[in-house]
């Protein structure tokens, strides 16, 4: 892998480049406690040093609503809405949030590939940024805290500049055409960039094995835990639609007002709306609140074999947004024991019949 070093007096200039690549999008902040991804104007109003945004930078590739087609009923045929997409870059990523990408990718760029997806990806360039964790990350459990590949550059912190790692082909050409602005890296460079590594994997709040986490919540499916947290549940779906990796979608056709042509659309869909395991003839799949609340813990951590990791990566933005308070992370260290009354001496005798509940319970039977 290649290193170069910004210096901190050439990152407003870098950034300003960057728009001759395409499209600039960064995180801003866009209120008193929130960041968000938004096209960037002023490179001046990035901002480095954030936690989470609202949204996710998979809103960028896997769109919260998108037209498919437009059809006609009389003529008996539709005709496909190809969009334009120009080159664009996404400056800022968390390694967390390459993670999302990746996880995006295996289930959008499998055998049967996504052209909407596939071809945003294609156009996009994507440059992370190290940050520090705060009470709310925990992707150093989820060993999502410090990304391999899946970026075109990633900026690491230094006193007085960024150590620049070059992940692809586009990365270098990046780097060439602005070589001026690059030095070379030193071995302070070096030592300070360990320095910041060590000092971010100590700030996490969390150091704990969940190596057995998707078992026990297999096993715990009568644990107290899932009526006293999805009775706080509001299902208003925010945490799927804050989520890098939620990647559920609905199809539905709009008509227009002559009653003949419309449009196809998908749009993003929450496995915590009743309307999400609802199917024809009335039957729905997860009738209740808790069955919901029970089928979004088993698929965040669910384990994804082409990665070796879960399907959460640790980011805290369904505890940050969630509006009634509600802890993932705490309710995963609670089916872990790592949280105080986690295992009641009156629930150890159940502990065998427990796991014949698994199948009868995810699909929301007896719930």
């Amino acid at each position: 892998m290649r290193y170069v070093k910004l210096p901190q007096e050439n990152v407003y200039e870098f950034l300003e480049r960057l728009k001759n690549f395409g499209k600039l999008y960064a995180p801003v902040k866009i209120s008193e406690k929130f960041y968000d991804f938004r096209e960037i104007d002023d490179v001046r109003k990035i901002e480095f040093h954030y936690n989470r945004t609202i949204m996710p930078p998979k809103k960028f590739f896997f769109l919260p609503r998108e037209t498919m087609f437009k059809f006609s009923i009389s003529k008996a045929e539709y005709e496909e809405v190809v969009e334009n997409v120009e080159p664009f870059v996404i400056f800022g990523l968390h390694a967390c949030d390459i993670f999302g990408l990746k996880i995006m990718d295996t289930i959008y760029l499998d055998e049967f590939p996504d052209k909407y997806y596939k071809i945003r990806r294609e156009k996009g360039i994507i440059i992370g940024i190290s940050c520090m964790p705060d009470e709310y990350c925990f992707c150093n459990l989820r060993e999502t805290d410090f990304a391999d590949d899946g970026f075109d550059l990633f900026l690491h912190e230094l006193p007085d500049g960024w150590l620049v790692r070059v992940g692809t082909p586009t990365g270098h050409r990046i780097v060439d055409k602005n070589i001026k602005l690059f030095e070379e890296v030193t071995t302070q460079d070096i030592c300070n960039f360990r320095d910041f590594e060590k000092k971010r994997h100590q700030s996490f709040r969390y150091h704990e094995d969940w190596g057995n986490l998707r078992y026990l919540l297999e096993l715990e499916m009568e644990h107290p835990m899932w009526d006293e947290q999805s009775e706080l549940c509001l299902g208003c779906g925010n945490c799927n639609l804050t989520c890098p990796t939620c990647r559920c979608y609905d199809v539905q056709d709009i008509p227009n007002l002559d009653g003949d042509t419309g449009v196809r659309i998908r749009r993003w869909d929450s496995c915590q709306l009743r309307s999400h395991g609802l199917v024809a003839g009335g039957h729905n799949f997860r009738p209740t609140k808790k069955s919901r609340f029970m089928n979004r813990y088993l698929c965040k951590n669910a384990y994804n074999e082409k990665l070796g990791i879960s399907y959460c990566v640790g980011c805290g933005r369904c505890t940050y947004f969630c509006p009634a308070g509600i802890s993932f992370v705490r309710n995963l260290r609670t089916i872990l024991g790592f949280e105080e009354k986690s295992c009641p001496p009156e629930m150890s005798e159940e502990i065998p019949k427990r796991g014949f509940a698994y199948a009868s319970n995810i699909r929301g039977e007896g719930i």
